[in-house]
């Protein structure tokens, strides 16, 4: 059973011609499935209006399709939330006259050098991002360390509580004890479905649903982790360097209210200490983020203007 997570970012329209128009809320879903193997298309259809779309779309991703159909300050973001994710798998489809001369400028020094220039063939496509996931393998390991962050939830009758979200780390089986952060609640996992399909176990970059024993819908929310890793910890703030994009401009200044990404959080973040770009800077969240030691977050300030993707941080 092949799965790949594909981001359609820039010009909308692309997945749609693509795939099956499944969940919609600020991410679009799409599917493409051939016996057991799927692809699932992830729009982010709130953007630019809302970042954090993009940022989701993206996080939930291990391929984008770049649909460059003009020229501005949303594409240049977009590459940027794409290089600050280090997404380097990927095509670029181009509209309307664009030249891959003129978009090869934006993405030189980025993770989206790479990436391969289409023709707009959506049969074509189809079949290729198909056989991409074939290719996947998907297998899990012996024991369980894995996390599933939570995109949505809700009760399905004679099931229980159900959520859905994308295999972030390792594996893990039906069966498995698991714990909910940041509440720290203890559930077992009943059963797993991958694309309606029932499932033995989730993989890294699986998109899946897990009906859970031992929560309420109502106790969960987006950004919540359910992992059997033991690693996992909670942070409230963070101290040191920041990787800044190459074309943020402006340092970190003390004050400032940004916003830390990481899986499907979102979490604000006060900066209490900065100095200029080589600095550590020292920020505190409001509340706590999930992660793993060294994980990667992206920093971003919803206040930027034309560029609100400032750069990376390793969390501790």
């Amino acid at each position: 059973m092949g799965n790949l997570n594909i981001a359609f970012v820039g010009a909308p329209g692309l997945a749609s011609e693509i795939g099956k128009k499944g969940t919609v809320s600020d991410m679009t879903f799409y599917e493409v499935k051939e016996g057991t193997d799927s692809v699932t298309l992830i729009e982010p259809s709130k953007y630019p209006d809302k970042l954090s779309s993009l940022f989701y779309s993206v996080q939930m991703a291990e391929f984008a399709v770049l649909v460059v159909d003009k020229i501005d300050s949303f594409l240049g973001e977009t590459i940027v939330m794409l290089d600050s994710q280090r997404k380097d798998r990927g095509w670029i489809v181009l509209r309307n006259y664009i030249q891959p001369e003129q978009v090869q400028p934006l993405i030189k020094d980025t993770c989206l050098a790479g990436y391969e220039f289409r023709e707009e063939d959506p049969i074509a496509m189809r079949i290729a991002l198909i056989e991409m996931a074939k290719a996947e393998k998907r297998v899990a390991g012996d024991g369980t360390c894995g996390s599933c962050p939570v995109d949505s939830h809700f009760n399905v009758k004679g099931v229980g509580t159900v959520v859905l979200g994308s295999v972030a780390d390792g594996w893990f089986r039906i069966h498995d004890k698991m714990t909910v952060w940041p509440v720290k609640k203890e559930v077992v996992l009943r059963s797993i479905q991958k694309h309606d399909i029932d499932a033995q176990d989730g993989v890294k970059g699986d998109h899946v649903g897990l009906a859970l024993k031992g929560i309420d819908s109502d106790e969960l929310d987006r950004g919540f982790v359910c992992s059997t890793d033991p690693s996992i910890k909670m942070s409230p703030g963070f101290t040191g360097k920041v990787a800044y994009n190459g074309f943020w401009r402006n340092p970190l200044k003390e004050g400032m209210m940004i916003h830390v990404g990481h899986w499907m959080q979102m979490v604000p973040a006060h900066i209490s200490a900065a100095g200029d770009r080589d600095s550590d800077v020292t920020m505190e969240f409001d509340g706590q983020i999930i992660h793993k030691p060294g994980d990667a977050a992206v920093a971003m300030y919803l206040e930027g203007g034309k560029l609100r993707v400032i750069g990376t941080i390793i969390l501790p």
